[in-house]
């Protein structure tokens, strides 16, 4: 009788167990998060990362390497190549890509499609041309997190911008054409004077200083790839670590400068050895 009892008993906790789950699955969906923005845990300000990315775990923000070093280059390039694997080759996106679209800020992606991010805007960062390492003028790629229906909120009044933006990006948002406004901002710094001193000059690609507006909101459509910033670091001073912060602007993204609980931008160190 106790062997039937059991049995009974963890058939029927099998069972609701079941049915639980059951309608628990029934209100997912793989297309959409049940909860997104202010009521979901990731919340309404996206992060950024930034790559390559050392594979050595205590070594995760230092990029180190000797440009006369042809084995050390391709480390870096390397993990490039796989970060953007899926932009240089379109065959391994979902139909191979078939549904993405040339975009610009008065053409915005038809429904279903996806706008296609171009390669080759990006100068002297693309793959063909090691993506600077072998000059000693390397670039680094910012990205935003994926936010599911995140819109952002524009810094596009070139009356009001905000006083803390380098005076350098004040000016080109000042230069650009008004349909070119509508952009997330990307600008990167030395962490400290004697960083900024060490930094040397700067240039960002594609050529608009920032994450196009056409690319939002993300929702989750098959091919969809993250707009990316490729921040060329033209003349940095050798053999000595420079600490970068990389900070995107927009009026609904958060940011802290704090080292332990960054938000809005992204840190990592520099270091090229002659």
């Amino acid at each position: 009788m106790t062997v039937i009892f059991y049995a009974c008993f963890y058939a029927g906790l099998a069972l609701l167990f079941s049915i639980c789950m059951q309608g628990m699955l029934a209100t997912l969906s793989d297309e959409k998060p049940k909860w997104t923005l202010s009521s979901s845990l990731i919340g309404t300000s996206p992060g950024m990362g930034f790559r390559p990315i050392a594979e050595n775990a205590d070594e995760r923000s230092l990029i180190w390497y000797n440009a006369s070093n042809e084995t050390e280059v391709r480390k870096w390039t390397q993990l490039l190549d796989t970060f953007l694997e899926h932009y240089i080759n379109s065959s391994l996106l979902p139909n191979s890509g078939r549904n993405q679209q040339i975009c610009n800020y008065t053409m915005l992606p038809k429904a279903g499609n996806v706008c296609a991010v171009d390669i080759n805007n990006w100068g002297p960062c693309s793959p063909s041309q090691q993506y600077g390492f072998n000059n000693s003028a390397p670039c680094i790629f910012i990205k935003l997190n994926r936010i599911y229906g995140w819109i952002p909120e524009y810094y596009n009044d070139t009356q009001n911008l905000p006083a803390e933006m380098p005076d350098e990006l004040v000016q080109y948002i000042k230069s650009v054409d008004a349909s070119w406004l509508n952009t997330v901002w990307v600008s990167c710094k030395g962490d400290n004077p004697h960083d900024t001193e060490s930094i040397g000059k700067l240039n960002y690609y594609p050529k608009g200083h920032g994450f196009p507006g056409f690319y939002y909101p993300y929702e989750n459509t098959p091919g969809y790839l993250s707009p990316v910033v490729a921040v060329q670091f033209l003349r940095p001073k050798r053999n000595q670590i420079i600490n970068v912060e990389c900070r995107a602007w927009a009026k609904n993204i958060v940011y802290s400068s704090y080292r332990t609980e960054k938000k809005g931008a992204v840190h990592f160190e520099l270091m090229i050895d002659e």
